[in-house]
């Protein structure tokens, strides 16, 4: 007889289906697990023998094999354990198969058989949700698997527990979503004193989804302007959130099926790998610009990454998406990011100013910013200089208007852009997505906003990528004044942002 119980592989943010399939032969007593397992999955065996043992059984005397089917897709992680040991019991006669049949199993096993908390539940769950099955899961992932909608669950703390219930001698509660997360603490720009530039173009990026650059010397307020970002972005929408929660799953930061609704907003520092940034590594796993999915990625001291981890950004912040590629694996990541990135106008800081600047000046800066190539800058939508703050402008009292005026403001121009999403621009979730016919139906300036940008285009050199990302900071300042159609004053103001030269 062979049992059989479901299970998936994740393969990105896609969930496989997989099938545990358990034999029980006369031969010599053996415990071996086939179909591409990993480390993790071959050591399974291990707990999954201790697991049962600790629930008073022992295995049988028998040569036990464990197939993973599909054989040639390639398993990782944790999570098998508990369908590798169901599949034994139901092998073995202890449960019912049948009982299983209706089931996709998930969960790492402790050696005292407590069902572990393993990445990827959310995705299993929705999985299971879509093939017309229930799920087991552990107890402390019910919250977080209660998400994917109406999907019959099993939320087992142990082994024990989850037989009782498979029996009827004892049933399991039914775990109910995870609490919404309240809104976290952010900077208020309020605190900012001056640089009414910058936070200007800190109102459009927000607003339009933009990415931002601001360039200036040190302790003028550029980290504390990029932490206000969070605080005057619009929440997520119930399906955005369900999207970030998904990465947060496989990544295993997904605590106590806490959902938010929150922007991400990642902050990586600025010795990060490769892998760190992008994804990838010996498992694959999601980097820090597929966990600032849908919110923000703010690179401070942009030139001190390594130039080929910043590079490795220009395919995503393009198509929205990571591809990682291996010998063994071709996964997918969403990226949808919008990049805020800090720096210094060269290495000491205080270029332009003759009492602080270096004797090397200004050959230091040309060598300093060539460290970030052109074409990533080129992918910058809003280039903005932040001047030194003066005594005079911190003895100021706060500014009149904060971060909630602000967000008011933002609110108001994405509610204009998701209203024209079942228009010309279906799809786009911000001006910055706008692409192609969509982009032609919503962006294109009247007369003598055209004249400008073609005048403008061929005096700046813009690449066609930069022509398009005028086009598109345009539609949201004017989406920001209500504005039907581009006009001059629209495309004048977005051409202020662009950087006038390329770095190399």
């Amino acid at each position: 007889m062979v049992a059989t119980v479901a299970t998936v592989a994740y393969l990105g943010l896609e969930a496989r289906a997989v099938e545990v399939q358990c034999q029980l032969v006369a031969g010599l007593p053996n415990f071996i697990v086939v179909g591409l397992p990993d480390k993790a999955v071959a050591e399974s065996k291990e707990r999954v023998r201790n697991a049962i043992a600790a629930i008073g059984l022992s295995l049988p005397p028998k040569r036990i094999t464990v197939n993973l089917s599909p054989a040639d897709l390639p398993k990782e992680g944790s999570h098998f354990d508990l369908p590798i040991a169901l599949a034994l019991l139901a092998a073995m006669g202890v449960v019912d198969a049948e009982a299983l049949a209706s089931f996709c199993a998930v969960g790492e096993l402790s050696l005292d058989g407590r069902i572990a908390p393993s990445p990827g539940v959310l995705l299993a769950a929705i999985h299971a949700g879509s093939n017309g099955l229930g799920l087991i899961c552990p107890a402390a992932q019910g919250p977080e698997a209660a998400w994917a909608g109406t999907v019959e669950l099993l939320a087992a703390p142990d082994l024990i527990s989850l037989l009782n219930h498979l029996k009827g001698q004892g049933l399991l509660p039914t775990p109910r979503p995870g609490e919404v997360e309240a809104g976290r603490p952010s900077a208020d720009l309020r605190q900012v004193k001056g640089q009414e530039t910058a936070k200007r173009a800190l109102e459009i990026a927000a607003a339009g989804g933009h990415n931002l650059l601001m360039m200036g010397p040190p302790g003028a307020g550029k980290s504390l302007m990029a932490s206000c970002l969070p605080g005057i972005l619009p929440p997520l929408d119930p399906e955005e959130a369900l999207e970030v929660s998904m990465v947060a799953s496989v990544a295993g930061t997904l605590s106590n099926g806490r959902i938010s609704r929150d922007r991400p907003y990642r902050a990586p520092h600025h010795s990060a790998s490769m892998a760190a940034l992008v994804g990838g590594g010996l498992k694959v796993r999601p980097g820090e610009v597929s966990l600032a999915h849908l919110g923000v990625l703010f690179l401070d001291e942009l030139p001190e990454f390594q130039r080929a981890v910043l590079d490795s950004l220009r395919q995503p912040l393009e198509t929205g998406e990571v591809v990682v590629a291996r010998a063994n694996a071709h996964l997918a990541f969403p990226a949808r990011v919008q990049l805020v990135a800090a720096m210094n106008p060269c290495r000491c800081g205080h270029l332009g100013d003759p009492a602080l600047a270096c004797s090397r000046a200004p050959k230091c800066a040309a060598d300093y910013q060539t460290r970030v190539s052109g074409p990533l800058l080129d992918r910058i939508d809003l280039h903005v200089e932040v001047a030194a703050v003066t005594a005079a402008d911190l003895i100021l009292p706060p500014p009149e208007e904060g971060s909630a005026e602000v967000a008011a403001r933002v609110a108001a121009a994405r509610a204009v852009q998701t209203a024209r999403r079942v228009g010309p621009g279906e799809g786009a979730r911000t001006n910055a997505e706008l692409e192609g016919p969509a982009l032609d139906a919503v962006a294109t300036p009247d007369e003598a906003g055209r004249a400008l940008l073609a005048e403008a285009a061929a005096a700046m050199r813009l690449s066609a990528r930069g022509y398009t990302r005028v086009l598109r900071v345009a539609r949201t300042i004017a989406d920001l004044g209500g504005a039907e159609t581009i006009g001059r004053i629209h495309v004048a103001e977005a051409l202020s942002y662009r950087r006038r030269a390329p770095v190399n």
